[in-house]
């Protein structure tokens, strides 16, 4: 079953007062159960139960005014202690109880595109009662419902609680007047931006972007306050990660004012968190040739360095340099290009910018690190790193490339420390696991390492390098056939592997067995004959078979 908003809304009264009128009138024949729906905005709804209560005075109106989620609305009407006197009871806020089961996947969820099929998956609770206790309703409460709601939630009504919705007397539509529209749409357009949507929960994300669809849609509304809705819901899109969302609707604010830098900017962000670069990069040059700014050319900068782009990257965090020196975002991502381009010194040249403005930025300190280590100056790294990981203590990847610049030289019991480390921050990091192992067969701890190595493999069953590693350290325990399986699993992954071929030759020659050593060794050889003969002629397993006469043939060539 679906339904279209417009099957319902299309007839009706376009003049508010008629409107209005229509409902007073249904509320005064009414004498008994009824059921009304009014589409109104909370603001406008307090107003109309105002004018009612004047317009009506001969009955007995009261208002459940319900502030959050609610299973229960029978329960909670039936503990009202004078629901016998009450005649009209208006009913608001349900709404509440539907915010999280609403997605707001369709940017204009009020028109007749947006469609939803009737399912029973993500009901909210309270219309699934409200379903079941209709008859419950019509047959002990002796009072005119009134539900005043927004468009999103009549709608949740027609399509998730219909044989509650069927037993409506009416459905009005109450627009918000003029004043009030330009009221509460400046107030959402001055308070609202990105860093408060950010810290706003996925229902109050939600609240705010269907308040401010609602606002777009009004009769009244103009194309100026549209926009600038439209750029504050774009923002309530990003700050809830839902980009393609957010693109949608700056193109749609782009619809109403098609050179407004602002807007193309916002739609560069949402693009490049889309991973559609080009996209981006066109969407910024044209906001930059209305105006430049800085901000358009550090995000041009950054989707330029994920094209791989370096050059023009740096050429795009200059500019952004140019209009703000102290800009220290773009300065550290100006020191990751370089560093992409092999520049080491200029990269870190940039970090220390970044650093000087910003001495806190973990970021840069890391990458820093990483640059010196490109350059070998291992000890400047290593300290570095500690910057880092002083600032943000679980920065597992500080930890793991500090132990791997100790294990670069020779340190590895404190690489093994700094590895400990990061795997209490990332405990199924298998990288970290792998080095971990290496630097424990480095100090001949092989059953640690193998232990070490078992994880890699629980985790990246795949990596043939942790299986041979793992089989080297099993030789060194003696554990020769176990280190065949591990060499075997290797040749799966890569049945090239030469280094594989002669390692398996070593285990079957430490175990006499002269048949697979030599098949193993021709193997290693043919693949890469200077090396592994040299190898063999005095690799001290294969003393075993040393004097056997194909051996000597096959090192002699």
């Amino acid at each position: 079953m679906t339904l279209k908003l417009t099957d319902w809304d299309e007839d009706l009264p376009s003049e508010e007062d008629e409107e209005y009128q229509a409902l007073v009138r249904t509320l005064n024949f009414t004498e008994s159960f009824g059921l009304l729906f009014v589409r109104c905005s909370p603001a406008e709804g307090e107003q109309l139960i105002a004018k009612v209560k004047e317009d009506i005075s001969n009955k007995n109106i009261e208002v459940l005014r319900l502030e959050q989620d609610v299973d229960n609305l029978y329960e909670i009407i039936n503990t009202l202690g004078n629901k016998e006197q009450i005649n009209i009871l208006f009913i608001t806020g349900l709404e509440h109880s539907f915010y999280k089961y609403e997605e707001c996947k369709s940017l204009m969820g009020w028109n007749s595109r947006d469609i939803y099929l009737y399912s029973w998956n993500g009901v909210p609770p309270v219309l699934i009662n409200l379903n079941q206790q209709r008859e419950r309703f019509k047959e002990n409460f002796n009072i005119c419902f009134v539900f005043l709601l927004p468009i999103f939630a009549i709608k949740y009504f027609i399509q998730r609680a219909p044989d509650f919705f069927d037993w409506r007397s009416g459905l009005f539509e109450v627009p918000i007047d003029s004043e009030t529209l330009e009221q509460e749409s400046s107030r959402i357009i001055q308070d609202g931006n990105y860093e408060k949507y950010l810290a706003l929960t996925p229902e109050e994300r939600t609240q705010e972007i269907l308040k401010i669809q609602e606002l777009i849609a009004q009769t009244y509304q103009t194309p100026d306050r549209q926009y600038y809705l439209l750029i504050n819901l774009g923002s309530l899109h990003l700050a809830g990660q839902d980009y393609k969302e957010a693109m949608d609707t700056y193109e749609k604010a782009l619809e109403i004012k098609p050179d407004d830098r602002y807007a193309l900017n916002l739609r560069g962000i949402a693009l490049l968190n889309l991973g559609r670069y080009e996209e981006a990069v066109a969407s910024y040059n044209k906001g930059l040739k209305i105006q430049p700014d800085q901000y358009a050319w550090y995000f041009r900068g950054n989707a330029l360095r994920n094209l791989g782009h370096y050059e023009e990257a740096i050429a795009s965090y200059d500019k952004a340099l140019e209009l703000k020196p102290d800009y220290h975002q773009a300065w550290y991502f100006r020191g990751n290009a370089l560093r992409n381009l092999g520049r080491y010194e200029e990269a870190i040249a940039s970090y220390d910018k970044a650093l000087e403005l910003k001495p806190d930025y973990h970021q840069a300190w890391y990458f820093r690190g990483n640059a010196l280590s490109d350059l070998g100056r291992y000890e400047e790294a290593i300290g570095t790193y500690e910057q880092a990981i002083q600032i943000k203590p679980d920065l597992h990847q500080a930890w793991y490339n500090k132990g791997n610049v100790l294990s670069a030289i020779g340190r590895y019991e404190e690489a093994i420390v700094s590895y400990n480390k990061a795997l209490e921050f990332q405990p199924d990091d298998h990288a970290t696991w792998k080095s971990r192992g290496i630097a424990l067969q480095n100090l001949e701890h092989y059953e640690e390492a193998v232990a070490s190595y078992k994880k890699v493999l629980a985790i990246k069953p795949d990596d043939h390098q942790a299986w041979g590693n793992r089989g080297i350290a099993l030789i060194r325990l003696g554990h020769n056939q176990e280190a065949i399986t591990s060499f075997d699993k290797v040749l799966e992954i890569q049945p090239d592997d030469y280094r594989v071929y002669y390692n398996k030759a070593c285990c079957y020659a430490l175990q006499s067995n002269i048949e697979q050593a030599l098949e193993n060794l021709r193997q290693a050889i043919n693949l890469n004959p200077d090396k592994y003969r040299e190898m063999a002629k005095t690799d001290s397993d294969f003393d075993s078979i040393r004097d056997d006469e194909l051996f000597q043939a096959l090192i002699q060539g």
